[in-house]
């Protein structure tokens, strides 16, 4: 994935939690953040993490104080909505004849859903795989797609939890500086998992992704009382439980996204 020069106001471990040979390993791949929610403005990279990482809850700040402390004290935000629509067959066969080109009939599409909100740039996502089991991930603008994969099944197999029962695709998080964005996540997940759920920052409130053919997406429109410059949105962690519910994995608690001192 590509580390951009924007990332180095945060900690490389927010956004994607992989490890430095990883990243090291595949610095020439393109990820990419989503634009915000008015249409002004471009998008501005991040290195985006498979669900992300763990910010800590606060208020903002008084403006007297704001220039002290705007670096330490994390923006409190708000999901608004997790919500997500299908999008119909023909529609997600056009998206990812537009985002994959030749390679497109190669694929069929397992997951396909328009975003609660739309930014700019997106307004959903396809996931879809070929007879190899090979994923691909495509955001959608109407019945355009695009990938920032490079190529667009580098995704396979590049990040797995603890004990690789999720695997992660691209995640995206909201423009720094905006009151309002999105956030989508995708991945995929081994057998016997039943359910697969995204809980963002401490909140406990978990969040229902869609699950098919082996993969999952996840959105959720939100929103900052007092955003920053350099906000890198809401966390937000994946869950997943089997068929009696028991929950066997907890992104949260997964020491492979552990901040590193």
């Amino acid at each position: 994935m590509k580390i951009d020069s924007e990332n180095e106001r945060g900690s490389v471990q927010r956004r994607w939690g992989v490890p430095l040979a990883v990243a090291t390993g595949v610095v020439a791949m393109s990820v990419t953040a989503v634009t915000v929610l008015s249409g002004t403005g471009d998008a501005t990279p991040h290195l985006a993490g498979p669900a992300g990482n763990p910010t800590r809850a606060a208020s903002s700040p008084s403006p007297k104080a704001a220039q002290t402390r705007e670096s330490s004290a994390p923006d409190t935000y708000t999901v608004t909505s997790g919500r997500t629509t299908p999008i119909d067959a023909g529609t997600a066969a056009r998206i990812l004849a537009s985002c994959l080109g030749s390679d497109a009939s190669r694929f069929h599409s397992v997951v396909a859903v328009r975003t609660p909100v739309a930014t700019k740039d997106w307004d959903g996502v396809v996931v879809a795989v070929d007879s190899a089991g090979q994923y691909v991930q495509c955001q959608s603008k109407g019945d355009k797609g695009s990938s920032q994969d490079h190529p667009p099944t580098f995704i396979n197999n590049r990040l797995w939890g603890t004990g690789r029962t999720i695997g992660y695709f691209d995640s995206f998080g909201p423009t720094p500086g905006q009151k309002q964005g999105l956030v989508l996540g995708a991945g995929h997940y081994t057998s016997g998992i039943a359910k697969i759920t995204v809980s963002y920052d401490d909140n406990p409130k978990q969040y229902p992704a869609v699950m098919a053919g082996g993969a999952f997406v996840y959105a959720a429109a939100v929103s900052a009382d007092h955003p920053k410059p350099h906000s890198a949105g809401p966390n937000a962690y994946v869950h997943a439980y089997n068929v009696s519910g028991k929950e066997i994995y907890n992104q949260k608690t997964d020491p492979q996204f552990a901040d590193q001192p």
